[in-house]
């Protein structure tokens, strides 16, 4: 999920496959083995009996995927990310005994251990791997983010506010570059000249995972695909304990303006959204403080041992510019939103189920129906008005334009930095 950086105030792909030990009826019977006789062996030596061992039977992920993460990984140890070295002043951490010793105890402590940020990453990229192969042209918008959202929510074991989807599955078209997820009714049908934005959140224990890519169902656009890609792979390789968020950012938009794409025989530059950004994460915070725009500039807040990330580029064929545009689909509680008395019973009501049901972690429409609740605007209304509950509409572009997006989560760990939602596909 982006972060519009005047409002920020607030491995792999591989399937990870459960293994156990399950004896088939022919595996508790005894195999009989003939030991070649030794030379000078009676005859009436015995032949040796020997146990065949239990085959480990491999439990794939299904597709759709249901099969809850608790059951692949038993023990609660989920796989690293991809591991990058800090570099220059830094890079004396890799080995550093106290680093080493302060990653030890914060994998001790449960509100700070690394597997819960790992766990809604296996669960993202399980989910994504299926969802790259299901999404196709022709298929409704609501199709695309039910198929998410149900695999998601049964992977993770979805359990209150302990688990569950980090926000709303993003799923923005062509010249619209973040926060359309569709409303209850939507009938838009994917087509195959379009550009899809898919942004899907986890969170485990209130970690949010936040990870995001592009798809395309024919190449006029995979240039403007491959710029953003490379862009949010630089952002990545850069950022580090103490690197300026301004020099981060000129090396996103270095990237990025690198690339041309053409189109109808015109060629194009590829340019950074310039008032879009990546951004830091907090416990059910999406997001916490820190903006990575995607131009260079003078911000010099440093990245911090033990922030978390979400390093996120998005690149455009349009003015590199976005306006909120369309009808409103996300929404998310204010942390420390002002105590104000509210006029409407229906208000006060709606504002028990957000906090039951969300808290400050987004949700959209579609979920307050999910939760029960109905004829609930005017009362959503009122709470936005009053500065209880924060609206992120829709952030296009110009219409005509196409816009793109990936986006990583990393973990600035003490002795490395983790790029926890990596795998084989990006």
């Amino acid at each position: 999920m982006t972060s519009k950086p005047d409002e920020d105030t607030a491995k792999a792909g591989e399937e990870k496959e459960l293994i156990q030990d399950e004896k088939g009826p022919e595996e508790d019977s005894e195999e009989e083995d003939v030991a070649a006789e030794a030379p000078g062996a009676g005859e009436g030596q015995k032949k040796k009996k020997k146990k065949k061992k239990p085959k480990k039977k491999r439990v794939q992920q299904t597709d759709p995927p249901r099969i809850g993460l608790s059951k692949m990984f038993p023990n609660d140890i989920y796989p690293e990310g991809e591991l990058q070295p800090y570099k220059d002043d830094n890079a004396w951490r890799i080995t550093s005994e106290e680093k080493r010793y302060d990653e030890k105890m914060a994998m001790e402590d449960p509100e700070t251990t690394y597997q819960n940020i790992r766990r809604g990453a296996e669960v993202h990229r399980q989910v994504r791997q299926r969802a790259r192969k299901f999404i196709r042209p022709g298929m409704t918008m609501t199709e695309i983010a039910d198929y998410i959202e149900d695999g998601t929510r049964a992977l993770v074991e979805e359990s209150g506010l302990d688990a569950g989807i980090g926000f709303p599955t993003g799923l923005s078209l062509n010249h619209c570059a973040a926060h359309y997820t569709p409303n209850p009714g939507d009938t838009t049908v994917l087509q195959s000249g379009d550009v899809l934005k898919v942004d899907i959140g986890v969170h485990v224990k209130g970690r949010i995972l936040d990870s995001a890519f592009t798809l395309t169902f024919e190449p006029t656009y995979d240039k403007l695909v491959e710029a953003v890609q490379a862009a949010t792979n630089t952002g990545v390789r850069e950022a580090g304990i103490d690197v300026r968020l301004g020099e981060l950012a000129g090396y996103i938009q270095e990237t990025m303006e690198s690339y041309e794409v053409e189109v109808n025989g015109k060629v194009l530059p590829v340019k950074p959204i310039e008032n879009l950004s990546g951004h830091s994460i907090n416990l059910y915070q999406i997001h916490g403080g820190k903006s990575v725009l995607l131009v260079k500039n003078e911000d010099q807040t440093k990245m911090e041992e033990g922030d978390y990330f979400a390093i996120e580029t998005f690149g455009s064929t349009g003015r590199g510019r976005v306006v909120d545009s369309g009808d409103c689909s996300h929404y998310a509680k204010i942390l420390d939103a002002p105590r104000v008395p509210l006029r409407l019973t229906s208000a006060k009501s709606l504002l028990k189920s957000i906090t039951n049901n969300f808290g400050t972690l987004p949700f959209c429409r579609r979920y307050l129906d999910r939760a029960g609740e109905s004829k609930y605007l005017l009362a959503l209304n009122h709470l936005v008005q009053q500065g209880i509950v924060q609206d992120y509409p829709p952030l296009c572009d110009v219409r005509g334009a196409m816009t793109a997006q990936f986006e990583h989560t990393i973990l600035l760990r003490p002795t490395v930095k983790e790029v926890v939602s990596r795998g084989d596909d990006y």
